[in-house]
């Protein structure tokens, strides 16, 4: 549960982007089916039926669509079948008999529906050959007349189109930065740069699924800063920030490229040790151990000795679910702190004795 938070925050900002690309398409769809309802009965007016019956069932499935889009699971599939067929249609009515000129304007809709549905790799691979290709039906179609009056013309179309082309390729660019950085943000601790606690909660969680299929085996490792409020209160916060970031460099330079290290809180923090048992984890938290007792944090012209108590849980031994592991690794942390801090208490070793360092 000391996760929950942060697990909830990224879980939020997923949902979030989930449910507001699920109404942008819903919307999108119940539109362009009211948009073509509304031109199928002006076709049926003008007399001309083939199209009108091609428009309803298009409007059809279309209403459908924005109805069945809210319960599907995957959207990617939704999002081409709509947009492939209909950028095709935008496509043919500029070579419609007796069609309008001024039906190539619905062209530059391509790129707007292509950025916003699919972003901006998938966008602009998309929608760059059906508006090259229209652009080349037009001018076959319509063929460009070289007076001043022709150019202008010509002009206004080609500018107005690589202008919109390109603002929404930098608003496409500068919304998916901005949502990336927020998910960083949820991701990693500010402070220490180790995975917050949403992320590392997340981790071991997929880990455990990913033990349940392969019988794997994976190791859980809380610890906790002995006396840090010492260091706040004789140094500062600013040498408590430093310890924080201190004690992370210490663990990183020994853990595994498959290991996670999180922050749960506080002076809190978490091992997530994959690939490995309780008895082949222990003598690497043991050498984490004594390794923050070798290295002191100077701070100014000051050596201040830092030191953890460490808690270990195995799955699935010590515990099925996350919840199960955590709950095991803490009551191992409270029980090293009770004998005394600075110890490792798990499995196979009931306690470890101080350091003399």
């Amino acid at each position: 549960m000391r996760a929950k938070l942060g697990s909830d925050t990224i879980a939020g900002l997923t949902d979030m982007q989930d449910v507001g690309q699920r109404s942008l398409l819903r919307m999108i769809f119940a539109v362009t089916g009211l948009t073509l309802g509304l031109f199928c009965v002006l076709q049926f007016i003008a007399g001309n039926y083939l199209l009108a019956s091609c428009e309803l069932v298009a409007t059809l499935i279309l209403l459908w669509g924005a109805w069945r889009i809210v319960s599907v699971r995957n959207l990617l599939p939704w999002t081409y079948l709509y947009l492939l067929p209909t950028f095709s249609f935008l496509v043919y009515i500029i070579v419609i008999p007796n069609a309008s000129k001024t039906a190539f304007v619905w062209i530059y809709s391509i790129p707007v529906l292509s950025y916003l549905l699919l972003g901006r790799k998938r966008g602009s691979l998309l929608a760059l050959p059906f508006v090259l290709g229209a652009c080349l039906l037009y001018f076959y179609t319509y063929p460009v007349r070289l007076d001043a009056e022709g150019l202008i013309d010509l002009g206004n179309a080609i500018f107005c189109g690589l202008l919109l082309i390109v603002f929404v390729h930098f608003y496409e660019t500068r919304r998916a930065s901005a949502y990336q950085q927020l998910e960083r943000m949820a991701r990693t601790d500010a402070l220490t740069g180790a995975a917050s606690r949403g992320s590392f909660q997340q981790s071991l969680e997929q880990s455990i699924r990913e033990a349940e299929r392969s019988e794997g085996k994976l190791v859980l490792v809380i610890l906790d800063v002995d006396h840090f409020k010492v260091v706040n209160d004789q140094y500062g916060h600013d040498a408590g920030d430093k310890a924080l970031r201190h004690i992370c460099n210490s663990l990183s330079q020994r853990l595994r490229v498959t290991d996670t290290l999180g922050r749960l809180g506080g002076e809190e923090f978490g091992l997530l040790l994959r690939t490995t048992d309780g008895k082949g984890a222990e003598p690497l938290v043991e050498t984490l151990r004594e390794q923050l007792c070798r290295q002191p944090m100077v701070y100014g012209t000051e050596l201040i000795q830092l030191s953890a108590t460490f808690g270990l849980a195995e799955w699935p031994i010590d515990g099925h679910t996350a919840e199960q592991l955590y709950r095991c690794a803490d009551q191992r942390l409270y029980r090293g702190k009770e004998l005394g801090r600075n110890r490792l208490i798990g499995r196979t070793m009931s306690e470890v004795r101080v350091s003399d360092y």
